[in-house]
């Protein structure tokens, strides 16, 4: 018979790391399994409405550019403060119109993969994070930019991504590295669009 070893604080270090990297490993599998079966659901149910012409038809984007706006590809410097970012990252306010565009988008802002959200004709809306319902009184502007620009300085095990920050990351193409997801003008866009939504 065999005594049971208590692991040291070294050892206990390591197999919870181990199991974190485990764990964040299964969630971005998840999360590719998850965006496949949405692509498929959403292409079922349009075959079953609309007819095989329509299923495969490309999806229709809303008129939302794919390009940075004028602020450049370039980030600009932003300071943390605590839990948030609280000056905007432009001297030109935050739409709310386009930032709901950039939300609904599964081109740009990708941002209804993960969440759900009070946009009704975007079937087929996320579970794995928040409700983006009532985000307007859960956090402030400045809250809800540093969660856009790098989640992670409120949540090092959050598997959103940094939609602005650019240094520090891992497997990022070398065509894109130095480059924001959103840039400025977008970020800026979103937060308007999230601080509107106050009701959950």
């Amino acid at each position: 018979m065999q005594d049971t070893v208590e692991p040291d604080a070294a050892m206990r270090e390591v197999l919870q790391t181990g199991t974190q990297k485990r764990a964040w490993q299964h969630g971005q599998q998840v999360l590719i399994v998850a965006a496949a079966l949405l692509s498929c659901a959403s292409v079922l149910a349009q075959v079953s409405h609309g007819g095989v012409a329509e299923a495969l038809a490309p999806p229709a984007v809303p008129a939302v550019s794919t390009q940075p706006s004028d602020t450049g590809t370039t980030p600009v410097p932003y300071r943390v403060n605590g839990d948030a970012i609280d000056a905007p990252l432009t001297a030109t306010p935050g739409d709310a119109a386009r930032g709901r565009a950039i939300v609904a988008n599964r081109r740009v802002g990708l941002c209804l993969l993960c969440h759900a959200g009070p946009i009704p004709e975007e079937r087929f809306q996320g579970n794995l994070a928040p409700n983006l319902a009532g985000s307007g009184s859960r956090a402030s502007t400045g809250q809800l930019r540093l969660r856009l620009v790098d989640a992670r300085r409120i949540n090092p095990d959050s598997i959103m991504p940094a939609y602005y920050r650019t240094e520090g990351l891992a497997l990022v193409p070398p065509a894109l590295r130095g480059k924001p997801i959103l840039d400025a003008q977008q970020i800026e866009d979103v937060v308007a669009y999230l601080h509107t939504l106050e009701r959950p």
